[in-house]
């Protein structure tokens, strides 16, 4: 009798076998429900740590019969046992099948295709715009021959290590190909076998971000899995499960890895026991053109206030269908890129955007989202004295503008876009603490009596004083630039003009939507 026992606390598992392990645990799960007959006396025992399966049949046959039964196919996508995944909705069955395949999948050694369909899918619910989605029509997938790889020539089940594509570890390849006997990825036989059913646990975005390489189309993220069970439960919830195509999107890994954390807020933390999750990207590198490798990769944990803040970000920024000229296409959000990748990394959700947001082009676009940063300037968990900052800044730039405005000949238009220019420019001309200092009092000087900076002086001036601070300061005081309301005090999100539009529908034409 042939046995294999898998545990959560195996000292050799990482993450990615855990979520296997919890991937298998679904997949068996499923057959138990459906009363599926397996041959080789196949049986096996489920628990909140433990997976056993024994066997009497002949090893490669019944291995055949599980992967097979495991890794489907339906209709040219890839079908998941595990999630019963032929009974889904159209769109979230091309969420699994255009992640997998644009991340454990993405050499076309892994997978055989009849050609690429092109079709339309419902952006939200019943009643939301469409969006085109064109994939590959698989007809056959790795995953479904890989018995044989852990079998020896008789059939019989393997004892020692073997080794492992990329595609099953993402990330583990060969370092040198010149080399390759030395310096491959090894498993043993029964690790590899868990791997196999990684992607069934781990979830997918297709990525929309400003700043990384286009060919970084898709985001993997892998759960920390502690509990087989309750992991199992919400991975086959429904919110999950039949996740719409508008939530298949992401700003940035940040993004990724706290969107599937944040399940009704911190619910996935506390009731599912997923504490954190790895989130990486995968794609090709100009020393090895020939193999796919992990780019980058985060750890998320996502605590009550971060949890918060995100769901914030979220309702200021959600995804956004454009209307393109030929047809619909999501919008790169920037402010929600930038603030996502803080919030993942526990740093305060503005650091870094003045580094970031250096060019008039890029300022642009984070300005045409003012409303939205507005928003979140009011709403956000954050330290007070930064929000007066932010406010006294805003007071200093309604001064300015309305010294400009009074010096308007009748009849003219203010140009209230030179003031902004020059501002913003001043801004990346800070390099060091004392020319912020010099920068920021010039600024409120000028603008004359600030009422938040005069109720708050020696809390604001902190911020301006310490060489610690300046470059926090630096940031808030772009922010402020770049939410600044207007004369009306309008807090709501606004619309991209067309000509941030255009600029999308340039660049989304280079965009390789999911093939």
């Amino acid at each position: 009798m042939q046995k294999l026992e898998f545990h959560l606390g195996n000292p050799s598992f990482t993450l990615l076998h855990r979520a296997g392990l919890a991937g298998l645990f679904m997949t068996l799960k499923q057959l138990q429900t459906e009363k599926v007959t397996p041959p080789g006396n196949l049986i096996w025992e489920l628990s909140q740590q433990k997976v056993l399966l024994q066997w009497e049949g002949h090893d490669q046959t019944v291995l055949d019969w599980l992967l097979t039964e495991s890794f489907q196919l339906n209709d040219g996508l890839i079908a998941l046992r595990a999630l019963d995944s032929k009974t889904m909705r159209k769109d979230a069955q091309v969420i699994v099948h255009q992640g997998i395949l644009g991340t454990f999948l993405q050499h076309t050694s892994t997978h055989k295709s009849s050609g690429v369909r092109s079709e339309s899918l419902q952006f939200g619910g019943e009643d939301a715009p469409e969006i085109p989605v064109s994939y590959k029509i698989l007809t056959r997938y790795v995953y479904q021959e890989f018995a044989s790889s852990l079998c020896d020539k008789q059939g019989k089940f393997l004892n020692k290590p073997i080794s492992v594509a990329g595609w099953l570890n993402p990330g583990a390849v060969v370092r040198h190909v010149a080399f390759s006997a030395d310096t491959s990825f090894e498993e043993l036989p029964d690790n590899a076998f868990v791997l196999l059913f990684a992607p069934i646990a781990c979830y997918y975005y297709n990525l929309r971000s400003r700043f990384r390489d286009k060919r970084a189309q898709y985001a993997l993220v892998v759960p920390e899995v502690q509990d087989l069970e309750q992991y199992s439960a919400y991975r086959r919830n429904s919110n999950l499960r039949d996740a719409a195509y508008k939530d298949f999107y992401a700003y940035s890994l940040g993004d990724a890895g706290l969107h599937f954390l944040t399940y009704e807020t911190t619910k996935l933390a506390k009731t599912f026991k997923v504490p954190r999750c790895q989130v990486l990207t995968l794609g090709t590198v100009a020393w090895a053109t020939q193999q796919k490798t992990r780019t980058d990769l985060y750890t998320v944990e996502a605590d009550t206030e971060v949890c918060y803040n995100y769901q914030v970000c979220c309702d200021q920024f959600p995804p956004r269908l454009v209307q393109g000229k030929d047809a619909n296409f999501v919008a790169i959000s920037l402010a929600r890129e930038l603030i996502t990748d803080n919030l993942a990394r526990s740093k305060p959700w503005y650091v870094g955007i003045a580094e970031k947001v250096n060019s008039n082009e890029l300022f642009q676009r984070l300005a045409y989202e003012r409303g939205g940063l507005y928003q979140v300037i009011q709403k956000i968990q954050s330290d007070e004295r930064e929000k007066l900052f932010v406010k006294a800044c805003h007071e200093a730039l309604r001064f300015t503008y309305g010294k400009v405005a009074g010096n308007t000949k009748e009849g003219e238009k203010p140009n209230f876009d030179k003031v902004t220019v020059r501002i913003r420019t001043g801004l990346g001309r800070c390099k060091n603490a004392a020319s912020f200092r010099e920068f920021i009092t010039d600024f409120w000087s000028r603008a004359g009596k600030l009422p938040t900076l005069q109720a708050n002086w020696q809390d604001l001036m902190e911020f301006v004083m310490q060489d610690s601070q300046w470059k926090k300061s630096r940031d808030l005081a772009l922010l402020a630039l770049a939410s600044y309301p207007g004369k009306e005090g309008s807090n709501s999100n606004q619309n991209f003009d067309r000509t941030e539009e255009v600029l999308e529908i340039q660049e989304d034409a280079e965009f390789d939507l999911g093939w």
